[in-house]
C-alpha cells in the first residue's frame, strides 16, 4: 500500500506541488492515518533532485497544512466537547481512553507540550482534541503547533535528502532500507517511550 502511494505520490506531485504537500499533511494531523514520513521526505528529494520545488517551499507548505489539520482537530473538540467526542469519537479512531490520555499529556505539559507533540508519532493527531476541550488559548496553540510542525518537516526534509543520496537505498539494497527504517523507527520509539507511554503510565 505504502508503495502505491509513493508511486502516486511522486507522480502527483507534478502537478500538485505545494498545495498537495498541504493537503496530505493537513490530513496527517487529523484522524487519516496518513504518516508524514511519506509525506515530506519524497517531496524534499524531488525538490532537491530535480528543482521543481524548493526545500523551503515544502517545508512552508508541510508546516502550514499540519496547522490547518491540527487547528481543525482543535475546532472541532471546542465546539463538539468531550461528551460528543468521547461518544461518537470512536467512529474516526478517537477513543475515550485516547481522549484520557491526550488530557492527561495536555494538562502536564501545556503548550510546550503541543510543540513537542508535533514531533511525536500517535500523540501528535490527537493533542488538538484536549487543547479545544480545555480552550487553550488559540495563539498559544497555533505558535506551538507552527513551530513544532516547521521544525518536524524540516527533520523529515534533511532526512529525504540525505536518504536520496544514499545510492545504495535507491537501487533498493535491502540491508540500507532496513537500517534506515529501524534508524528512524527506533528515533520515533525511544521519543514517544520517553515523552508519552512514560509519562502516561505516572498517571
Amino acid at each position: 500500500m505504502i508503495q502505491q502511494f509513493l508511486a502516486w505520490y511522486t507522480s502527483a506531485l507534478e502537478s500538485g506541488g505545494y498545495p498537495l504537500i498541504a493537503a496530505l499533511m493537513a490530513l496527517e494531523s487529523s484522524v487519516v492515518p496518513l504518516p508524514s514520513e511519506v509525506v515530506i521526505p519524497p517531496a524534499a528529494h524531488i525538490a532537491y533532485t530535480r528543482g521543481d520545488l524548493s526545500l523551503t517551499g515544502v517545508v512552508i507548505a508541510g508546516t502550514f497544512g499540519s496547522w490547518l489539520g491540527a487547528t481543525i482537530m482543535y475546532w472541532g473538540a471546542r465546539v463538539l466537547g468531550r461528551p460528543l467526542l468521547a461518544r461518537y469519537g470512536r467512529f474516526v479512531r478517537i477513543t475515550a481512553q485516547k481522549i484520557d490520555a491526550a488530557e492527561a499529556w495536555s494538562d502536564r505539559f501545556g503548550a510546550p507540550g503541543i510543540f513537542l507533540s508535533r514531533m511525536l508519532p500517535v500523540i501528535r493527531h490527537l493533542i488538538g482534541v484536549p487543547a479545544g476541550i480545555v480552550r487553550m488559548h488559540i495563539g498559544w496553540y497555533s505558535a506551538a503547533t507552527l513551530v513544532g510542525s516547521a521544525l518536524w518537516c524540516t527533520v523529515l526534509a534533511w532526512i529525504g535528502v540525505t536518504a536520496g543520496q544514499d545510492e545504495a537505498l535507491m537501487r533498493g539494497d535491502l540491508s540500507r532500507v532496513s537500517m534506515w527504517i529501524f534508524g528512524i523507527g527506533g528515533f520515533l520509539a525511544a521519543l514517544y517511550y520517553l515523552f508519552v507511554h512514560r509519562q502516561m503510565r505516572r498517571d
